[in-house]
C-alpha cells in the first residue's frame, strides 16, 4: 500500500491567495509611514485639545493655552492674567514626517476661555491639518466643539 504525502491543488491555491493578500495589503503598512500617524496624531490632539478645554472649563482662575511647534506641541498653564507662565507642559513630539498647520502656519497658540472655546483667530472656528502620507482635518467649531473630519 502506497501513501502519497503532499498538498492538494485546493490547499496550494489557498495558501498562494492568502500570501498575495498579506503582500499586497497587509505588509506595506508595517514598512511606510502610512496615512496611520496621520490618524494617530489627529487623535491624540484632539484629546489633548479636549482636556485643556475642561480644564479650562473647571478652573476658572487660570488661563490654557496649547503651543504647537513644527516639531511638537504642549500645554501651558497661566494665571488669572493670561499672561505669567505657573505651568509648562511636557512637550509632546511630533512623529516623523507629520506636521500640523494652521491657516498655513506651522507654529500657532490655541488659548481657551472660561467656556471652553478657543479664543483669537478661531474665535469664529478654524481647521488644524494633520499632515502625514495623507492630510487630515480637525476642526474647532466657534463653539468650542472638537472633532475630526
Amino acid at each position: 500500500m502506497n501513501k502519497q504525502q503532499g498538498f492538494t491543488l485546493v490547499e496550494l491555491v489557498t495558501s498562494i491567495i492568502l500570501i498575495a493578500i498579506l503582500s499586497v495589503v497587509v505588509l506595506p503598512r508595517f514598512f511606510t509611514a502610512s496615512s496611520y500617524s496621520a490618524y494617530t496624531l489627529r487623535d491624540e490632539l484632539i484629546s489633548e485639545l479636549r482636556r485643556v478645554q475642561l480644564m479650562a472649563l473647571n478652573n476658572l482662575d487660570r488661563c490654557y493655552k496649547v503651543s504647537v511647534t513644527a516639531t511638537s506641541y504642549r500645554a501651558d498653564i497661566f494665571g488669572a492674567d493670561c499672561n505669567s507662565l505657573t505651568v509648562t507642559g511636557n512637550a509632546q513630539s511630533l512623529p516623523r514626517q507629520t506636521s500640523l498647520s494652521l491657516g498655513g502656519l506651522n507654529s500657532f497658540t490655541l488659548t481657551f476661555d472660561r467656556d471652553g472655546r478657543v479664543t483669537g483667530s478661531c474665535a469664529t472656528g478654524c481647521t488644524i491639518k494633520v499632515a502625514a502620507d495623507e492630510t487630515l482635518d480637525l476642526s474647532i467649531e466657534s463653539q468650542g466643539y472638537i472633532h475630526g473630519r
